[in-house]
């Protein structure tokens, strides 16, 4: 089949990260070199600003602007949270109609999948030929499809730097330190605070995910039990942590919740004062404090995973050559080859596939006790995320009594 001719429009959608940036300028670059890709729309603000036609020329920004925009973390173009609905699906096409859009790449988590795979669907329907891409992104890593995400490996990196951070820090004044970590219903951020062990006894000493029920009475008496043996206690948990009826914990203290109608876990420190509560309450523990890593994880400046950038670009690439080969949708998946060396492989898969479900972490990775995470996460995550840093210690040896 023939390449069809006509225009490119390119969105952004859900939370930012540090390397989605790394997707649009890798695709924009590459779309560029094709001859069928006339001109190069961004819309501002996702669907949004399809619908308002707040659009911009991306074709004109030149390569050094472009590669700088690549290195500079959050959604360039800015992003949404809207949720859109049938109408807004045929009114996003038929403004993608009137600028003879037949090239649309979406980047973005499950919500963005299912939005172009619907736009996909009117534009078959009216017999337009149209390519529709996704370009998956999401530090929540929970994308169907895919052995991980472009996003996850940089706000891995700041979880596992920042709880490091906190654990020497707990060395210096022991005590009890939680960090609520993003997470709503995948624990794979708060499973890469493991990361941060690099000597016996390092934190942190518990992870609590919510792929397992958790239970305060059993949370107290985990962190009771480290205190007791170690003097400290240092504890990552993800704020989807849930009962055993799937309510999450937080939920019970708050009420704000977004365009999809899930509660806002990441604006509050609710959890973390909830949990510091009962230790203070149930214990003899006097020294407890919690922090709430929330938005600080997606976009932070100069803890970005040169893995992740680097597969970030090639993703947001590999969309635009796969819609030169024919009247074809999809999604760009990152697949893990099979042995000890970290090696990886693209491939395109249906939209459908990757829209509107997710992935949780797998049952191998979390212990038994449902409180740690296993070897094999360890195995799993650590080439994503790269190198850390190698904090030091003193021997300890002591000087004898004079």
């Amino acid at each position: 089949m023939a390449t069809a001719s006509g225009n490119m429009l390119i969105a952004q959608s859900g939370g930012p990260s540090m390397v989605i940036n790394q997707s649009l300028v890798g695709a924009i670059l590459e779309a560029k070199q094709q001859k069928s890709i006339k001109r190069i729309f961004g819309a501002r603000h996702g669907i949004k600003g399809i619908l308002a036609k707040d659009l911009i020329d991306l074709k004109k920004e030149t390569v050094a602007n472009l590669e700088r925009v690549a290195n500079t973390p959050a959604s360039a173009l800015g992003s949404v949270r809207k949720k859109p609905t049938a109408d807004d699906c045929a009114q996003i096409f038929d403004v993608l109609r009137a600028y003879d859009v037949r090239y649309f790449f979406y980047i973005g988590g499950n919500d963005s999948a299912e939005t172009a795979h619907i736009i996909n669907e009117h534009a078959r329907a009216a017999s337009f030929e149209m390519r529709c891409f996704h370009i998956p992104k999401t530090i929540d890593n929970d994308l169907r499809e895919n052995d991980h995400t472009p996003g996850f490996g940089s706000a891995a990196k700041f979880v596992a730097c920042a709880v490091m951070g906190d654990d020497l820090d707990n060395r210096a004044l022991p005590g009890v330190k939680i960090d609520v970590v993003m997470g709503r219903h995948a624990g794979f951020l708060t499973a890469a605070s493991a990361l941060a062990r690099q000597n016996e006894n390092d934190g942190p000493h518990l992870i609590y995910l919510p792929e397992r029920p958790f239970s305060l009475d059993q949370f107290v008496a985990d962190v009771d039990r480290v205190y007791t043996k170690l003097g400290r206690c240092v504890i990552a948990v993800s704020e989807g942590i849930s009962d055993e009826e799937h309510v999450p914990i937080a939920s019970k203290f708050i009420k704000e919740v977004d365009a999809h109608g899930n509660v806002q876990l990441s604006g509050s420190g609710a959890l973390g004062d909830l949990l510091a509560g009962e230790i203070k309450a149930k214990t003899k523990i006097s020294r407890v404090r919690a922090d709430t890593f929330g938005y600080l994880q997606r976009s932070f400046p100069g803890m970005i995973s040169e893995v992740d950038a680097k597969e970030a670009r090639e993703v947001g690439i590999r969309a635009v050559k796969q819609s030169m080969k024919g009247d074809i949708d999809g999604s760009i998946a990152i697949r893990r080859k099979p042995g000890e060396k970290y090696q990886i492989y693209y491939e395109r898969v249906p939209l459908r596939s990757v829209a509107r479900d997710t992935r949780e972490v797998p049952k191998s990775h979390i212990n038994k006790a449902g409180n740690d995470v296993t070897a094999a996460f360890i195995k799993y995550a650590r080439p994503i995320v790269g190198n850390l840093p190698l904090p030091g210690h003193f021997k300890g040896v002591k000087v004898p009594v004079a």
